[in-house]
């Protein structure tokens, strides 16, 4: 007897459509899987056998061979567990044979009882396209799920299980299934709580300032400080003042943390930015991406988001070195000898540093704290092109003793985020009257855009190449000056870019011609 279901493979954040073939002959007892399984589906002969029988249910001895179709498509993975299990149970015909409008996913354990699995988002997504009219897979998992077919439209019912008994009786006795929905309005009902707050924040009123321009137009950022200065605290804070995450943005996010197994179990939707701190001892395959599995790195499980790098020279020059393409493509693809994968990776990248290996960049009597051989040695860990690709580079200096004891607060980060939001309104208007799809902040304006709404007039023009002489700025520094000055003007309700917004963005990009000078 013959029987068909749906799987689903992880390529990348996408599901591809596995059709489960089961075939149950007569002649010597064995069990097969072929269509490119790895270990881990060899290895489910002996977890869906043990399953089964755990179950109470009947396996007579069979000749039984499972095709994952397409078999040029390596497989990886337990979710396939469960659907190769009932696969069997339909060919044995304890179970109707014709499952073929059915996905179903999920790892067996020995009693039968059903494991989470990972990338339930993808997949239910790719059944709804399918249009497939029912998804079976472990009840953690089930509101996830959910959440792709309220996405989509689709009548799609999601069933979450918790047994092979269970799904067992769902496809026999469908009147039984308690199909799971999630309202979409509702996720989103609760703003997401960040914990550091700009009111939390003494001072640093340049910095503040920075942040707010690099939040309102998708702008990387580098504070430079001497230690204690609250250049952290700042960075922690930035999440706060972006704009909440919209639907396709908490989507995309969903994916890349549901193929990742980081999506808090239980939980449907990601609906704040993410805000990842990798250690300085992270390798290239943690950053970017890779390993066996070719799974997502920082850069993507940062996607709209933040990665933030603290103590930036402490970070192996190799490692810092592979962050310029995903900063300039805003994807990254792992090319492993059996497949590629692309992952997406649009950040905001935020780095922090001293100015000096020892701290303070001077004493407090204004001495170097290092020679500047060693100043020198500390600061090319950064290359120049590197430091190309960051729009801004503030200075974050050491908080007086009267601003820590003062009583003045700041603004809070909501206040904030409203001037951010009206900006980033500001932009997707420019560029969706444009027709740039793709395009949402300044940060990613190619340079044709750059050239239709960044012009400046005679004088400003005239600042700007005097500023490139005399700080020995490449082309890529000129075109971020322009996009951090047409933000600047956005923040401030100005139509055209004026000096002062150009003399700003020019203050961002000297800094780092003051430290680098040793």
């Amino acid at each position: 007897m013959l029987s068909q279901l749906h799987a689903a493979a992880l390529t990348g954040i996408d599901a591809l459509d596995v059709h489960v073939e089961t075939n149950a002959d007569s002649g010597l007892p064995s069990f097969t899987v072929v269509g490119l399984p790895d270990n881990a589906i060899r290895e489910s002969r002996e977890r869906i056998m043990t399953a089964i029988k755990n179950s109470g249910m009947e396996l007579p001895p069979k000749k039984i061979t499972v095709n994952l179709a397409p078999a040029d498509v390596r497989k990886e993975g337990t979710a396939f567990d469960l659907p190769i299990a009932v696969g069997l149970l339909g060919a044995l015909e304890q179970l109707p044979p014709e499952l073929s409008s059915a996905l179903i996913l999920g790892e067996l354990a020995l009693d039968g009882s059903v494991r989470t699995i990972t990338g339930a988002l993808p997949a239910a997504m790719m059944a709804a396209e399918k249009k497939l009219k029912r998804i079976i897979l472990p009840k953690d998992n089930a509101r996830e799920a959910a959440v792709a077919a309220a996405a989509s439209g689709s009548t799609i019912e999601v069933c979450g299980v918790s047994s092979l008994s269970e799904a067992v009786s769902i496809i026999t006795t469908p009147s039984l299934s308690s199909p799971v929905s999630v309202d979409i309005s509702d996720l989103f009902e609760h703003p997401p709580a960040y914990p550091v707050d700009f009111l939390d924040i003494k001072g640093q009123r340049a910095a503040r300032e920075a942040l707010e321009i690099a939040a309102a137009g998708g702008h990387n950022i580098l504070l430079i400080g001497p230690p204690g200065s609250g250049k952290t605290l700042l960075a922690k804070a930035l999440p706060g003042i972006m704009p909440p995450l919209g639907f396709e943005e908490a989507l995309e996010t969903t994916k890349i943390y549901s193929v990742a197994s980081m999506l808090p179990t239980g939980q449907a939707l990601m609906t704040q930015r993410p805000f990842r701190n990798p250690h300085h001892t992270t390798s290239n395959v943690a950053l970017i991406g890779g390993g066996a599995n070719a799974r997502p790195g920082e850069v993507s499980l940062a996607h709209n988001g933040v990665l933030f790098l603290d103590e930036l020279p402490e970070f192996n020059r190799s490692t810092l070195e592979v962050l310029r393409q995903p900063l300039e493509d805003r994807e990254v693809t792992v090319s492993r000898i059996n497949l590629t994968t692309r992952y997406p990776a649009s950040f905001m990248f935020v780095a922090a540093m001293n100015p000096s290996p020892a701290g303070a960049l001077h004493d407090e009597h204004g001495n170097l704290t290092a020679s500047p051989r060693e100043i020198r040695r500390y600061l090319s860990r950064i290359s120049g092109p590197l430091l190309d690709r960051i729009d801004i580079h503030i200075d974050v200096p050491r908080v007086e003793n009267r601003e820590l004891f003062s009583d003045e607060q700041g603004e809070d980060s909501a206040t904030i985020r409203d001037r951010v939001i009206r900006a980033r309104r500001v932009q997707h208007e420019r560029f969706s009257s444009s027709n740039h799809s793709g395009i949402h902040t300044n940060a990613q304006m190619s340079p044709q855009l750059i050239r239709r709404f960044c012009r400046l007039d005679r004088k400003s023009e005239t600042r700007l190449m005097e500023a490139m002489d005399r700080l020995n700025l490449s082309a890529r520094a000129h075109d971020r000056i322009l996009k951090v000055s047409r933000t600047i003007a956005d923040l401030q309700g100005a139509d055209d870019i004026a000096m002062n917004h150009i003399i700003q963005a020019i203050q961002y990009r000297s800094l780092d011609r003051e430290f680098w000078s040793f």
